[in-house]
């Protein structure tokens, strides 16, 4: 095992554990009877599960791209679904978001590989 897939594999796992709360929320939280809120918690729990499991096993920075995308959903989603004035469960799927985005970004970075593309692609 390289170094650098003993960095990546601890944020996946941070985020499969995440996702699994996530997916249980609704029911954690009582608010399974909120449509909207709860079917974005569980599909979105579910794609965060498949894809940081993708990431642990075979890290590729393509697996935290669609996390960091699934984690910014979930930031904007009070508001696109309709939620937000729901605060405790607008709050906690934002939060959520936050730290799932986090952590992707940051396994995303923490491959060297990923990384000198970054630069490479990036640099004057």
């Amino acid at each position: 095992m390289t170094g650098t897939m003993a960095t990546r594999r601890w944020q996946d796992w941070v985020n499969l554990v995440l996702g699994l709360w996530l997916f249980v929320s609704p029911w954690a939280l009582d608010y399974a009877n909120q449509t909207y809120a709860a079917w974005n918690a569980y599909v979105l729990g579910a794609g965060i599960v498949v894809f940081a499991a993708v990431a642990a096993y075979m890290p590729q920075a393509w697996e935290e791209m669609i996390n960091t995308v699934l984690g910014i959903w979930l930031i904007l989603s009070p508001y696109v679904l309709g939620f937000a004035t729901h605060t405790m469960i607008a709050l906690h799927t934002v939060v959520v978001g936050v730290v799932a985005t986090a952590f992707a970004v940051w396994a995303m970075f923490s491959d060297r590989e990923f990384e000198k593309r970054w630069h490479d692609s990036h640099s004057i």
